[in-house]
């Protein structure tokens, strides 16, 4: 059984591991890349929806995963395949799912379920199966499993990135061959809020090399690293919670530390600057997302995981609120052109920009990479 805190209640299949789950119920349009769509931090505490209808065609392999486990709460899918079907498989998904004890629930008409969290936005669910379905010897009520999903904790006001970040620090050395004397062109650190095991390998590409350090990390311990760049990644939860990471970060603007974030990191900014964020209604989850970048007024079409925005003006230029304006003028770069949410922020009179959507692009098209290219100029420039 899928239950909406609404009321709603939807009956399946059960799909990979028996049990209970509860978490925001959220839907995603890719047509590929469940695999990495699963082992995203930023799903940490989210039951996720597929509009796609059919999953797991392609199996499991240990390549495409972006972190070292599937984070999503629980998984609804419409028709699982009951084989998977690629020369890079090693497993199903269906087991992988169980093995990681990852409640999840198939044969649900996701296009319906889809259009009542369109209508009446996201909010708490859970998947129950087996036991979890039974309570002395009795079939639970839909009464009962709603008010077991009703109590679950709200995503508004959640302080998750420590809870999904890397406990220890690692280095990320430049991919063999980036460089011409295989000295790396800059020394990134990038925070980890949640961050996605292809997002430090786009910057070593470059020749980079990337210290990832954890959420909980001091301005001390950065600065001790001597980088060129500080990146904050995408990551899970509410940005009006993350006090840390905002103060975090204005120590990076204070020392003019040239700067780049995403999805999360882009909400970070937004309230180091002091500007506010608010939660979307069903947020953008997919990879066929329209952005327009106002520099180049390129559409592009990118990868997006976000529940919630940066409140900042649109138009012309504005000066950032926090602290009586210490940080100068910013300018919203991108926005989405579905519903006109700030999709970008750039600071014209500190090095520092940031995008709300995914340029890693795993999964996803490859229409953002440049701005990878852009911070490798930003740090490298003569001007920093």
């Amino acid at each position: 059984m899928l239950v909406l805190e609404d009321g709603t209640v939807h009956s399946g299949r059960a799909y990979g591991a028996r049990g209970t789950t509860v978490g925001e119920i959220v839907f995603n349009t890719g047509m590929t890349g469940y695999q990495e769509t699963l082992t995203d931090p930023s799903y940490h505490r989210q039951i996720v929806v597929m509009t796609a209808p059919h999953i797991g065609n392609t199996g499991v392999n240990d390549e495409d995963r972006e972190s070292g486990r599937i984070w999503v709460a629980g998984y609804v899918v419409r028709d699982p395949a009951r084989r998977a079907s690629s020369w890079r498989s090693q497993r199903s998904l269906d087991d992988e799912l169980e093995d990681q004890g990852v409640v999840g629930i198939s044969d649900v008409d996701t296009r319906a379920l889809t259009r009542h969290l369109r209508e009446l936005g996201v909010m708490r669910a859970g998947i129950f199966s087996g036991d979890a379905l039974v309570r002395d010897g009795r079939a639970r009520t839909d009464e009962d499993l709603v008010a077991e999903v009703r109590r679950a904790p709200a995503m508004s006001g959640a302080d998750l990135a420590q809870e999904v970040s890397t406990d220890t620090a690692y280095v990320v050395e430049p991919v063999e061959g980036s460089t011409p004397d295989g000295t790396p062109v800059a020394t990134v650190v990038a925070v980890d809020l949640g961050i996605k095991s292809m997002t430090p390998q786009r910057l070593a590409e470059r020749g980079v090399r990337v210290h990832v350090v954890p959420a909980a990390a001091t301005n001390e311990q950065i600065d001790a690293l001597e980088p060129d760049g500080v990146f904050f990644s995408n990551g899970p939860g509410d940005p009006a919670a993350a006090t840390h990471e905002v103060e975090l970060l204005r120590g990076v603007l204070d020392r003019r530390t040239p700067f780049f974030g995403i999805c999360f990191g882009n909400q970070i900014l937004g309230r180091a600057l002091g500007y506010g964020t608010y939660k979307l209604a069903y947020g953008h989850r997919g990879i066929n997302q329209p952005v327009m970048d106002r520099r180049t007024r390129t559409v592009e079409v990118t990868a997006h995981n976000h529940g919630f925005a940066v409140d900042a003006p649109l138009e012309g230029e504005s000066t950032a609120p926090h602290d009586d304006g210490r940080y100068g003028r910013v300018v919203v770069s991108h926005v989405g052109l579905n519903d006109q949410v700030v999709e970008g922020l750039e600071c014209l009179d500190l090095p520092a920009f940031s995008v709300q959507y995914h340029p890693e692009a795993a999964a996803g098209p490859h229409d953002a990479a440049y701005l990878f290219d852009r911070f490798v100029e930003l740090m490298t420039s003569k001007e920093n």
